[in-house]
């Protein structure tokens, strides 16, 4: 009897606890996403209801899960499990489309240069078909003008050779150069000599543009450092969300012992 009453105290008691944490945790997500709907930057604005909803969805799991535990509820605590179950198929598929999509593309090696060229047609066709969607780009392109990457390349390298010895970012790579097969000579880190005949048919040659707002953002080379970003991202996205879902188990298991426990205190009234 006294294992019992202790089994059921542990249970109701670490779930209370996470709970808790977690209700934390998602009041603190909500006044992120509250402070950038207030922010200008349009590129940080999208993320504004996504944050939010996140930050709702865990609060009202938080405190279905919390009430439950608190007052040894059955019917909470079966809420509590359907919806944290929800939560762990999504994760689980999510993380699976993850892997899936960001299986392809890899960077080509150029020789005499520390970083590597990326080619749009090497990435998954989910890839292709959200950077090639026309209103998609528009909005990508504006933040990457914003965020002005390339504007930048000529205060932190000062010298050509700086420059050329550099390793820089799939987005930086893509978006601020014109690739290296179309031969342009590098006069600094923001300039090329434009006067050079292309050595190559590829056509992001012909939209390059030394313009701070023009730059090679048009070009299928920085769609693909883009891509390469998100390859990256999303990597790291998935892998944190296979430690999620082990932990989010974790509590769903503890949550089946405090149902089942309550549901026995409830049986013995």
């Amino acid at each position: 009897m006294q294992r019992e009453q202790m089994g059921v105290g542990t249970s109701t008691f670490i779930l209370r606890c996470v709970n808790f944490l977690t209700m934390l945790v998602a009041i603190a997500v909500i006044i992120f996403g509250v402070w950038m709907s207030t922010h200008h930057d349009g590129c940080r604005k999208s993320l504004t209801l996504p944050v939010l909803g996140l930050g709702v969805l865990i609060l009202i799991i938080s405190i279905v899960g919390f009430l439950g535990a608190l007052k040894n509820n059955s019917i909470l605590l079966w809420i509590y499990l359907i919806m944290l179950f929800i939560i762990l198929v999504a994760i689980l598929v999510f993380t699976v489309l993850a892997f899936i999509v960001t299986n392809n593309g890899s960077g080509h090696s150029i020789a005499g240069l520390r970083y590597r060229e990326y080619q749009l047609q090497d990435y998954s066709s989910w890839f292709l078909k959200e950077l090639n969607n026309t209103h998609n780009w528009q909005h990508l392109k504006s933040c990457l003008v914003k965020s002005e990457d390339c504007n930048n390349l000529s205060r932190k390298y000062k010298t050509l050779k700086q420059y050329k010895s550099a390793k820089l970012t799939p987005i930086e790579a893509g978006c601020c150069r014109p690739p290296s097969d179309c031969g342009y000579p590098a006069v600094n880190a923001s300039y090329y000599d434009l006067s050079f005949h292309p050595v190559s048919t590829n056509y992001d040659c012909k939209l390059y543009k030394n313009s701070r707002n023009i730059k090679c953002y048009n070009c299928d080379s920085c769609k693909a450092g883009v891509a390469q970003y998100m390859k990256t991202e999303w990597r790291v996205v998935a892998i944190f969300n296979v430690i999620l879902f082990v932990t989010l188990s974790m509590i769903y298991f503890v949550g089946c012992c405090a149902r089942r426990n309550a549901a026995r205190s409830y049986s013995k009234v």
